[in-house]
């Protein structure tokens, strides 16, 4: 307790204005890297350790690889000045150890002149090049030692952090600041319970702490950082957990939807025998929504898996059991989509479609209606989200491409009605690991069969001297009656990017009118007027438009059967789900259908995409892949409302971990499920601060 605390104690809760050392400039910098406390420091991990448990000779020291030695001062070229007009300024050490000498180099380093005295010692941590018939070191880190060797030698050295910086902070200051913050380590609180890390063989994060600023071995160091990676891991778990728990606990007036409406009387409504995998979501949609408390399910499918159908279905029941239902899609292009096939499908209900492009008086119409309960259910895009759209009585809320929706959106709508059912629907599959961490409160199904006859799209990678063959065969496509899409990563034409080999969308245009001269080419990107992209897309989809240059405008929700070539330009400026989406445009229908991947890039990660899109079609694969290749911070372009961030956990290395954790959170919850026990009270404060944002906004 503060209270059994030495009186003026560093303590966690302390400034870090109290360290020796911070004046104002100081902190400014340190809380502009959202350093406010010494527990904030002791948080701010390493970025990576230097070595120096093996001090090395100078004559056994090898070129580009860095080391610790040991060395005297021999002779320094005297105090270095700045002079106006010179941006570096060297000034230079000879040092030697008696196996060899070697040149210390620093720049503009006014201050060391009274430093490096002849005779003096110290232990240098660097890379040495050769440079002008000497081992040269440029700006090594250096500690000064007593002029005669003895045990000072030994505790300089050891594993040092090297932590990342601000402009304005030095390794040094930031190393003398962690160090005194640690006083204030036994005093840190521990959020796991005993139990745990005795089975998990974890340290304590007091041991940890002072473990992962200042090892004394590289077995502690991976003990400490063992544990908080486990730590980062089980806060977000409990925390996903108790929120999935607490939705459920409220569940008091959900809609508890009648059995006598069977997955099996809508199957029959279709015009196709949906698969397996579609039959098996649709039961799992159907049991949620039966079941007294509102259902909260993802639906994970492959880009033509048939995600729409069991959307359908979950559309059919509520609006057969008296209910009203809600369908957002991210763009218009995909909400038309949605409402002409549900009309085709459901020709007896009132489906009414409200879009940005609405006439006013259409808008007052179908509000009217629907807060009337004259409509059935209500297609359309951001504009579902708007204060006057009132519902008589909302069953149902899906969300098509729930990536491009906040999880507030998502809540948005949903509060829209009386404890309604949600289902949310992505194309863009998500590795479990990640979709655990994205969507913990939700219950996930997936789509993992694609609807038989569908052939697999011929995957290619080539260079830019193969375009001429790749256009040659769009030609030939479109003399079969064929479409293409062109993807290009940008707009419009740059002299600078033009001359790096970044095509335009618009430079593209120009040269396919000429290259695929008799068809009809049209452009269509992301900074064109609503009425004008709506015109386009229509006649492409009529097949007016035989190519269509585009951005990536076209990745979500054009479905034109007749498209059967997919050419990606500058494929390395795309990450690999964007790739699997694009290419997802084409190959819906029966014909054999093509991608093409134009690159020039040597760059490992751009070869790893371009191979992995060559030899699989699985969105899961590829997924797997992206996120080992982005992480998770990209994975999606943005970060999910209220999910804590993690500093040291690697989704896409501690999948196995992750498992092992939340069995743990679950037998944690499963004997004090609101954490009310007076050992897990500082967990519990710690889990209701980390996701106050996802309370806030009612999950």
């Amino acid at each position: 307790m503060p209270s059994e605390r030495a009186a003026g104690a560093l303590l966690p809760e302390s400034p870090v204005k109290n360290l020796a050392g911070v004046g104002p400039k100081k902190l400014a910098l340190l809380e502009a890297a959202g350093i406010r406390t010494v527990a904030d420091l002791l948080y701010a991990y390493p970025r990576t350790y230097e070595d120096r448990t093996r001090i090395l000779t100078l004559g056994e020291m090898q070129a580009g690889q860095p080391a610790a030695f040991v060395a005297q001062v021999l002779s320094a070229g005297g105090k270095a000045r700045y002079i106006p007009g010179r941006k570096k300024v060297p000034y230079t050490v000879l040092v030697g150890d008696g196996t060899g000498t070697a040149q210390i180099v620093f720049f503009n380093a006014t201050w060391l002149g009274n430093l490096f005295l002849p005779g003096r010692r110290f232990l240098f941590f660097g890379s040495p090049e050769p440079r002008f018939g000497h081992m040269q070191f440029v700006h090594p880190d250096f500690e000064r030692l007593p002029d005669e060797a003895g045990e000072e030698d030994a505790k300089a050295a050891g594993i040092l952090p090297v932590y990342p910086l601000k402009a304005g902070l030095a390794q040094r200051e930031m190393r003398r600041w962690h160090k005194d913050a640690l006083s204030a380590a036994p005093h840190v609180t521990e959020y796991l319970p005993d139990e745990i890390l005795g089975a998990r063989n974890l340290p304590t994060v007091q041991a940890a702490l002072t473990a992962i600023h200042y090892p004394d071995s590289r077995e502690a160091l991976k003990a400490a950082r063992a544990r908080f990676i486990y730590e980062e891991l089980f806060l977000l778990a409990v925390g996903l957990l108790q929120v999935r728990a607490r939705r459920t606990d409220a569940a008091v007036s959900a809609i508890k939807f009648p059995r006598k409406i069977k997955a099996e009387a809508f199957e029959k409504t279709l015009p196709f025998t949906p698969t397996a995998a579609q039959q098996r979501v649709l039961r799992e949609v159907y049991a949620d929504m039966e079941a007294p408390r509102p259902m909260n399910r993802l639906v994970q499918g492959d880009v033509g898996s048939g995600k729409t159908a069991v959307a359908m279905g979950a559309l059919f029941k509520a609006v057969g059991s008296g209910y009203q239902g809600a369908l957002m899609a991210p763009t218009e292009i995909l909400a038309r989509q949605h409402h002409a096939s549900l009309r085709a499908v459901f020709p007896q209900m009132s489906i009414a479609l409200l879009t940005a492009s609405a006439t006013a008086a259409q808008r007052r119409e179908i509000l009217a209606s629907l807060a009337a309960g004259e409509v059935d259910i209500l297609i359309g895009t951001h504009a579902l989200l708007q204060p006057d759209v009132a519902f008589a009585r909302l069953g149902v809320v899906i969300t098509d491409e729930q990536h491009r929706f906040g999880v507030s959106q998502r809540i948005n709508l949903k509060q829209k009605g009386k404890s309604p059912d949600v289902l949310v629907m992505t194309a863009t599959p998500i590795p479990r690991t990640l979709a655990f961490i994205l969507y913990g409160d939700l219950d996930m199904s997936v789509i993992d069969e694609m609807p038989p006859g569908r052939k697999p799209v011929m995957t290619k990678a080539l260079t830019s001297a193969r375009r001429d063959d790749v256009y040659e065969f769009v030609a030939r496509q479109l003399a079969e009656g064929r479409q293409a899409y062109i993807v290009a990563p940008r707009i419009e034409e740059d002299e600078a990017a033009d001359a790096s080999g970044l095509r335009s969308a618009e430079g593209l245009y120009a040269e396919m009118q000429g290259t695929l001269s008799g068809y009809e080419v049209a452009l269509l990107h992301g900074g064109m007027k609503r009425e004008e992209k709506e015109r386009v897309m229509e006649e492409f989809r009529d097949g007016k438009i035989r190519a269509l240059v585009s951005t990536v405008v076209i990745e979500v929700g054009i479905d034109v059967k007749n498209a059967t070539v997919m050419v990606i330009e500058n494929a390395e400026r795309f990450g690999l789900a964007q790739l699997h989406q694009l290419r997802g445009r084409v190959g819906r229908g029966s014909a054999e259908s093509y991608c093409f991947l134009l690159t020039d890039s040597k760059s490992e990660e751009a070869i790893e995409r371009a191979r992995t899109m060559t030899q699989t079609e699985n969105g899961f694969e590829i997924a797997e892949k992206d996120l080992a290749l982005r992480g998770p911070g990209e994975f999606f372009g943005v970060r999910q409302h209220g999910i804590p961030n993690l500093a040291l956990a690697d989704l896409s290395k501690h999948a196995k971990l992750l498992g092992k954790v939340k069995a743990d959170a679950e037998q944690l919850l499963k004997a004090d499920p609101e954490l009310l026990a007076p050992r897990n009270e500082a967990l519990r404060e710690r889990i209701d601060m980390l996701f106050a944002d996802v309370r806030d906004i009612g999950i």
